[in-house]
């Protein structure tokens, strides 16, 4: 536990947990050629992240930022040398987006990695287990970009992200901007449904398409009108429902959302392309990834960044909100 996260969790003060996987797993070791259109209005330290590092390891800097200007406390997730680490520097995560022999550490990872001093990114479901062990007090809200869920082709391999049952057992928010576009959505969506996992839109009744904007085909359980809103339903489903998990699902922003029947296209092009060259299993990722950025000429890696940071921002002001609702004597 890093000092700040863990006396900002005794004192009460708002806390955001933060992933590592799309640093080392998730985005370029290049420079960003284009920042997205959300970041003229951001805050003047999230843009500054980028000048002159590599795409993954100014993340990890713009999202802790992006927290902080909000003034809320950023808790970045990782694996180093094995051991969990909640609350990264800067410096920790610049020596994490750098390192080659580099794990993707789940839930399930964490024990392996930790007794065979592994260094890794956490995904969604290896940083809601972070969350838990969280100490002197679990945290409460974890801002992502796309969840994981269930793969397209689920009928002939059945493929579902461990992210949906670790969010419906962590006790945690899950500020994300909905699931992967890769992803069976719908079947996610359902698959949800079926783990009781409440989806609340924010100030949208639409379920999100992570780079997309959402439609009336897909629904969120209930929506927020704001953030104190967003609060209150995190509050009364903590009473009601404890121990239980929950999404706080957040368009993109519109300055950078892309159309999704352009999506829908790539995506469409790419399995294609898989079933022409027989590619199967985890080899499918990389080729629906690379066409999307081929679709959209790259505007995809920039609303990636636009949404991660997006989030990062809501997130922090539902823990700012969380903690203004809560009773003094608490």
């Amino acid at each position: 536990m890093h000092p700040e996260v863990a006396d900002a969790l005794a004192s009460g003060r708002p806390v955001v947990a933060l992933e590592t996987a799309a640093v080392t797993h998730g985005l370029p070791r290049a420079p960003v050629t284009k920042l997205p259109r959300h970041f003229a209005s951001i805050a003047a330290p999230v843009r500054e992240a980028f000048a002159g590092r590599a795409a993954n390891a100014a993340l990890g800097r713009a999202l802790a930022a992006a927290v902080r200007s909000e003034g809320a406390v950023p808790a970045t997730v990782g694996m180093l040398r094995g051991t969990l680490v909640i609350g990264l520097t800067d410096a920790e995560v610049d020596e994490l987006a750098e390192m080659r022999e580099v794990r993707k550490i789940s839930s399930r990872d964490v024990p392996a990695a930790c007794a065979q001093s592994a260094s890794g990114g956490t995904t969604v479901a290896g940083t809601i287990l972070a969350c838990g062990l969280a100490t002197p007090a679990p945290i409460r809200i974890f801002a992502t970009g796309g969840i994981g869920g269930v793969h397209r082709g689920y009928a002939t391999r059945p493929d579902i992200s461990a992210d949906l049952a670790e969010i419906r057992d962590g006790g945690v928010m899950v500020v994300t901007a909905g699931a992967k576009s890769i992803l069976d959505v719908p079947a996610t969506v359902e698959m949800l449904d079926t783990l009781g996992v409440p989806t609340i839109g924010y100030r949208t009744g639409d379920f999100p398409l992570f780079l997309s904007r959402g439609s009336s085909e897909l629904r969120t359980s209930g929506s927020a009108r704001d953030d104190a809103d967003a609060a209150r339903i995190l509050a009364v489903h903590r009473v009601l429902v404890p121990g239980r998990g929950m999404l706080l699902c957040v368009p993109p922003p519109d300055s950078d959302a892309l159309p999704r029947e352009m999506m829908e296209h790539a995506i469409a092009d790419g399995l294609a392309r898989c079933a022409r060259d027989g590619i199967t299993g985890p080899e499918v990722t990389p080729v629906l990834l690379a066409a999307v950025a081929e679709a959209t000429r790259g505007e995809s890696l920039a609303t990636n960044l636009a949404v991660l940071v997006h989030n990062a921002q809501v997130a922090a002001r539902v823990a700012i909100a969380c903690v203004a609702q809560t009773p003094k004597h608490a």
